[in-house]
């Protein structure tokens, strides 16, 4: 299969960029010819606000680019990651124009919150979901705390909605969880074209003897990642196991004082975050905002680590409690102490629960199960192309503004 892959690449690396290189690998060494087509988000210093808004809306160069490639290359489907800010919907449309299915992976909730989390002064925020113009968005300027920066996206998505180019303009999009496809649906995309395909591991690290006597956090230390509380948990209470951090950001400064039982590592190496995992008890995932996904949920699970995880968004739908984990109440301090408690009295539990972690990561997050889960969203969208559809060339006078 001919298959083109579209990403708009973010100025920090993120796990969409993993996905992206991830897939691409996955379908070449099965014998899939696979091109791309990327820009990065270094291009929009200089720009001015006027002109990033137009092409966040609509980006007829992008789209004509895109278009020329399409001849070129005559992909079967084009799959996008990002095409946000500086591909723009237009490229659907142009991906269609040359006969394509178009598949898009929905890596965040940008297109039902222009914040993308879900997530505002510290809790769980849904003021924007299901509006057809999501004005809180602007209020609140939830979009880089800038009310004109929020304004072009609350612009952008009221538009495609408006013309309807999340039913019409892509034939199948992928959730990577149950929950984040529930969101969506809610949210008007039509529920019969989001398929679920969780991420997956490239590489399986291989089982750890998990005889380190620690817990493990890896993460950015931000707020909705639920830092506050993970280490109110272990400075309030007394949960008997030591905790090792992994990770910065802008709460790197919460570690500045001396936590006993708390260890900040910094950021790490990929190798030494693998070596961790095989060495821990479990891991801790707190978050307090809807994940979309949790890749290091993935990789603790593939190193037989069981995972104590906020009971809130993707995180508990991909650990079971009781079974792969436990869960506990997200930003509750002492829910937390009492799951790590247990956890701690009941080691023999824990490890059975970190065998079925190990299963569940060979069952479902595989490079082979990845794959064919893949190629039956595309099949599925090569289905749903209309034949002989034509589309415009051009963005209608609404769009072009």
């Amino acid at each position: 299969m001919r298959v083109l892959i579209v990403h708009n690449f973010y100025q920090q690396p993120g796990g969409e960029d993993q996905v992206f290189a991830a897939e691409t690998d996955l379908l070449r060494e099965r014998g899939h010819t696979v091109s791309h087509f990327t820009v990065h988000n270094d291009a929009i210093v200089g720009l001015s606000s006027a002109t990033l808004a137009r092409k966040t809306l609509w980006n007829g160069e992008a789209a004509d680019q895109l278009r020329a490639l399409c001849r070129s290359q005559r992909p079967q489907v084009v799959h996008f990651h990002n095409t946000f800010p500086l591909v723009s919907p237009a490229a659907y449309y142009a991906a269609r124009s040359e006969g394509a299915a178009v598949v898009h992976t929905l890596h965040n909730f940008r297109l039902l919150c222009p914040g993308t989390t879900f997530y505002r002064e510290g809790k769980v925020c849904e003021a924007c979901l299901g509006k057809a113009v999501p004005w809180p968005a602007v209020r609140h300027a939830c979009y880089r705390g800038s009310i004109t920066a929020s304004l072009g996206v609350v612009a952008h998505n009221t538009v495609h909605r408006a013309i309807g180019t999340w039913n019409r303009a892509v034939d199948m999009y992928i959730a990577p969880t149950e929950f984040l496809r529930d969101k969506f649906v809610q949210g008007g995309l039509p529920a019969e074209r989001i398929a679920v395909k969780p991420h997956f591991l490239v590489v399986d690290p291989g089982v750890g003897q998990h005889r380190g006597d620690f817990a493990l956090y890896v993460g950015r230390l931000v707020e909705e990642k639920g830092v506050r509380t993970l280490l109110e948990a272990w400075s309030t209470g007394s949960p008997g196991v030591p905790l090792k951090v992994v990770g910065d950001g802008p709460l790197a400064s919460l570690f500045g004082a001396e936590i006993p039982g708390v260890e900040w590592l910094g950021r790490r190496s990929r190798e030494e975050v693998t070596r961790l995992m095989q060495e821990a008890r479990f891991l801790v995932f707190p978050s307090e905002w809807y994940e979309a996904f949790g890749l290091t949920i993935l990789e603790a699970f593939a190193t037989g680590a069981p995972v104590i995880a906020a009971r809130l968004g993707a995180a508990a739908e991909l650990v079971r409690d009781r079974e792969t984990g436990l869960h506990f109440d997200a930003g509750r301090p002492t829910d937390l102490l009492a799951a790590v408690a247990w956890a701690r009295d009941h080691a023999a539990e824990m490890e059975e629960m970190g065998r079925r972690a190990r299963q569940e990561y060979l069952n479902r997050y595989t490079a082979e199960t990845n794959y064919h889960r893949l190629m039956a969203v595309y099949d599925a969208a090569l289905k749903r192309r209309p034949a002989g559809a034509t589309v415009p060339e051009r963005a209608p006078a609404a769009q072009a503004g």
